[in-house]
């Protein structure tokens, strides 16, 4: 099943990379990878952007409780047909949980390894050179993308789902309409 080779692959692909960020790269090393990625290590102790990195066996908490409903989630759409969007984006969304979570019990840290360099110098205004050096300095991983492309897939999901619905509905009263009008006839 594809859906199931795509979380395996998320996991384990990003698990390797952390191994190997863990093993090789020491401390505030960097290595740049052309001109806009940077390959350095961060152990991030919190949720997304170290918020709650106080907290984190409530962290490691909610990172289980949220693993294990998508889990239900995944578990219940997997078999339905016209359901690939929605599959597919749970999938990549647990790829990266699983991943996550492995490391916030396993380290008590996940462990980030590349963010983007975005150059300044033609910021015209300030507010984007302030977003752009604040990009600058987000770690990410693999696992990350995983969710982040994961949720897209899932509320373009929602979005067909929805126009489809209300085509369908139409279509419904269209076929009421014109049942009703034949009766008249």
């Amino acid at each position: 099943m594809p859906y199931i080779m795509t979380i395996v692959s998320l996991f384990a692909g990003d698990s390797l990379i952390k191994h190997f960020v863990e093993k090789g790269v020491r401390g505030n090393d960097r290595f740049h990878l052309g001109e806009k990625i940077v390959i350095k290590k961060y152990h991030n102790k919190g949720a997304m952007f170290n918020i709650g990195d106080r907290h984190q066996p409530f962290v490691a908490l909610l990172s289980i409780v949220f693993s294990a409903f998508v889990t239900g989630m995944f578990a219940i759409t997997c078999g339905m047909k016209g359901r690939r969007l929605l599959n597919a984006g749970l999938a990549l969304i647990l790829g990266g949980a699983y991943s996550n979570t492995y490391d916030r019990l396993k380290r008590k840290y996940v462990v980030d390894y590349f963010s983007f360099r975005i150059g300044t110098d033609k910021c015209r205004f300030a507010i984007g050179k302030r977003l752009a050096d604040r990009l600058n300095t987000i770690v990410f991983n693999l696992s990350d993308f995983g969710i982040i492309i994961g949720a897209m897939l899932l509320v373009i999901s929602g979005l067909k789902s929805s126009r489809e619905d209300a085509f369908s509905r139409a279509r419904g009263v269209r076929q009421f309409a014109d049942a009703g009008c034949r009766h008249i006839r």
